[in-house]
Order: C-alpha cells, then structure tokens, then sequence
C-alpha cells in the first residue's frame, strides 16, 4: 500500500511541477524572469505536498508553523495553477473561434446607404415642387428616375441589413467558441465566463494539491505497528493483524531492569505533568527510537491504568 501511495504521490508532484513550469513561462517576459517563475513555482509545490508530512512527527508549536506556511505554499500554488488553466482555456477558445467562418461586409454600408436614399428623396420633393409648362416631360422622367433610384436604394438597404445579421451571428458564434462548453453553462445561473473558469481553475488546483499532500502523508507515513481490521463472515469478529518491527522485538526482549528504570522516569514526569504519554514525546523525552518509545508508552499506560 506504501508503493501504491508512494507512485500515486510522485505522479500527482510530478503533474504539479509541470503545471507550475508552464505557468511560470506563461507569467514571464525575459528568459530570467522565466527561469525565476518556475525556480517559484516548483519550490511552492514541493513545499506544499511534504510539509504536512515532514510536520508530522514534531510537537505542536512547529506543527502549527508549519500549518500556516502549508497554507500560504496551497494558496500561491493554486493561484499559479489557476493561470495555467485560464491560459490554456484561452488558447483552445482561440482554436475554436478561428474554426467559425467569417463573413465578411460586402457593398456599403447602412450610413452610406441613407445618405443617398436621403438625398434621392430631397432631389424627388424639389423635383415634384417644380412647375413647369403642360406637356412637361422632363420632370416626368426625372421623377421616374429618382423613384427607381429609391427602389434601389431601398434594396440595398435590405441587403446591407441581412449582410450586418449575418456578420453578428459570426461574432456571436466565435464568442460562444471562445468559452468553455461547461463553464459556458454556468452563465445561465448569472456567473460570468470569466468568474466561471477562474472557479473551475481554482477547484482542479485545489483537487491536484490535495491528493499530492495527502498521498505524501501514506506514502511517508512512519514505521510502526499497522493494525488491519479484517472481517471473516457476517459473524465473525475484526482480526486486528499486528506487525511488530525487529526493533520492537528487541525492545521487549531487553533486560527487565533498564526497562524498568526508563518507565520510572516517564512514570514520574507524566504524574508531574511536564510529559504527554504519547510515543513522539516519550521518544524526545528519552533519546530513544521509535519502537523503544512505543514499548515504554504501553508498559506506562498498563502502570498508570
């Protein structure tokens, strides 16, 4: 199971650095700038999956140090993976958008158009104001002529309309391109495209942290004695399987008195309150190892029951 957490631990570091590498070039101008980036960048995650690890058999006041510069380490190497997110949720909306047709404005313009139009219908009203002598064909004609370039004008317009639709649906087209098919969605519960993949940046950030750290925590976990429950039928009662260390064994099987006189110590300074009877304590206490620590704690736990 070790193994396991162990090769789990070192993908999910492993993945973390990456990011943190592509992120720093990302934030980066000069080739320094880069390298220093991503010097950051890989430091913050390392400490962010072994600290809580490397805290674990220490007393309180360096656990709760080390707690804090956990979560300062978590917060900067989210931040850092959520750029690389965004970043790559760009670049493939830009890939989308430059798979959208574009359609591009043929003919004139709309204030273009009405200023023609609006000239034709002014040449039209002064041409119908006009007097002239029966039979006046002239005007007759030119009138015709300035109805037609109306009719015209009022074709254009329509075309010109259709033309601008068509170019507003393409836009409108790449921006959906642009966002995220998922986080797009969530924009229907009035979250922005913007706040949305930050979200979604953050949470993938957070999940990787986490399973870093806590698969470092199995993987690094101390050696000791692993109790296993194990089921055998539906009325059969939890087998707890117990493996000692060789250490442990030497430890029980060392002269009665030098045990004696160690438990006697601990005996007296847990009575006098200047000792916790745990194994991390009592191993400091007594310079002694881990399995030493944990032979003394049961036979002071048997005296002081």
């Amino acid at each position: 199971m070790r193994t396991h957490s162990a090769l789990l631990a070192v993908t999910a570091t492993a993945t973390a650095v990456c990011l943190s590498v592509v992120a720093g070039w990302q934030r980066g101008g000069w080739a320094a700038e880069r390298v220093l980036w991503i010097a950051v960048g890989v430091v913050l995650v390392i400490a962010a999956h072994l600290l809580p690890a490397l805290c674990r058999s220490y007393g309180w006041r360096i656990r709760i140090i080390g707690a804090v510069l956990w979560l300062a380490c978590m917060a900067a190497t989210c931040y850092g993976h959520a750029v690389f997110f965004l970043m790559a949720q760009k670049h493939a909306g830009d890939l989308r958008a430059a798979a959208e047709p574009v359609v591009t404005a043929k003919g004139r313009g709309l204030a273009e158009i009405a200023r023609d139009r609006a000239d034709a219908v002014a040449r039209l009203a002064r041409t119908s104001t006009r007097r002239c002598v029966e039979p006046c064909l002239t005007r007759t004609a030119e009138r015709t002529a300035l109805t037609a370039r109306l009719d015209a004008l009022t074709v254009e317009t329509v075309e010109a309309k259709r033309a601008e639709e068509a170019q507003d649906r393409a836009a409108a087209a790449r921006d959906a391109a642009m966002a995220d098919p998922v986080t797009g969605a969530l924009t229907a519960f009035g979250v922005t495209v913007a706040h949305a993949d930050l979200a979604a940046g953050l949470a993938f950030a957070a999940v990787l942290e986490g399973v870093a750290c806590f698969a470092w925590l199995l993987a690094l976990q101390p050696a000791g004695i692993a109790v296993t429950p194990v089921t055998q039928g539906s009325n059969a009662a939890p087998v707890a399987e117990v493996t000692e260390s060789r250490n442990a064994v030497a430890v029980l099987e060392s002269p009665v008195a030098e045990q004696h006189d160690e438990v006697t110590r601990v005996t007296t300074a847990v009575a006098a309150g200047s000792l916790r009877p745990t194994v991390n304590e009592i191993r400091k206490f007594l310079s002694c190892s881990q399995a030493t620590a944990m032979a003394i704690r049961k036979k002071v736990v048997e005296v002081t029951a």
